[in-house]
């Protein structure tokens, strides 16, 4: 695959200020895309943002963007300064972001945090795709990529709300993939890194030493080859890193 595979394509990143979603960001503007970094916090955004820019990639675009308190109106306002900003284009896009908060036994665990995880994990990259949609079928080569988590096909005992919450992903994937079906340059995929060094993974397993770890950076070209061109015909999998 050529170095520049995602060249003169726009990818919007969620999660994009720290962790795994920071490492995509980068990755996929090495390889030649202009990334839409979206996260909460600005002075992480803006971190990111200038270590593109240093290491020559596309200037990119950084909104700072709240998905666990957005609207309706608010997806669509998003959708909107978007397609402002880069001429209503838009080529993929990889659902970072994330939210967690123990495991531990469902006795243990609230509604709110059940609602929050599903809020982040689930709903929001619905809410998303939905307002990138227009966007995104107008693509030449369009590719959606979630980032799952192995209990959310095998359920285990503590993972509650995480693993209900990445069970929902798998499932708005496929569905986004069949109901997709009629567009044949646009694709929707599962991809699940497994043990990473992620801070979420440090706090899930704190047991773990980083050599049990792969490196975020081992597992990024998959998510680069998944959004080029060289992916294409490939929709509604879930696939293991």
């Amino acid at each position: 695959m050529s170095d520049l595979a995602l060249q003169n394509k726009h990818i919007l990143v969620t999660g994009a200020s720290q962790g795994l979603g920071e490492q995509v960001a980068k990755a996929v503007a090495a390889a030649g895309a202009t990334v839409i970094l979206v996260a909460r916090s600005q002075k992480r955004l803006e971190k990111v943002y200038d270590d593109i820019v240093a290491l020559g990639g596309q200037e990119p675009f950084a909104i700072v963007f709240d998905l666990m308190t957005a609207k309706e109106d608010e997806f669509a306002q998003l959708a909107a300064t978007i397609a402002q900003a880069t001429g209503g284009k838009l080529d993929g896009v990889v659902h970072c972001a994330s939210y967690f908060y123990a495991v531990s036994p469902l006795d243990f665990q609230t509604v709110d945090e059940w609602i929050n995880q599903y809020r982040i994990n689930t709903v929001a990259p619905m809410g998303l795709n939905r307002a990138l949609f227009p966007m995104l079928k107008e693509s030449p080569d369009a590719s959606v990529v979630f980032v799952g988590e192995t209990h959310g096909e095998l359920p285990k005992a503590y993972w509650g709300g995480f693993g209900a919450s990445k069970a929902g992903v798998n499932y708005l994937c496929k569905v986004s993939a069949d109901e997709w079906e009629r567009f044949t340059h646009l694709r929707a995929n599962v991809l699940v890194p497994g043990a990473i060094n992620s801070p979420q993974r440090v706090k899930t397993h704190p047991g773990e030493t980083a050599s049990e770890r792969k490196n975020m950076t081992d597992i990024t070209p998959a998510f680069v080859w998944w959004l080029s061109e060289a992916s294409k015909g490939r929709t509604g999998e879930i696939v293991y890193l």
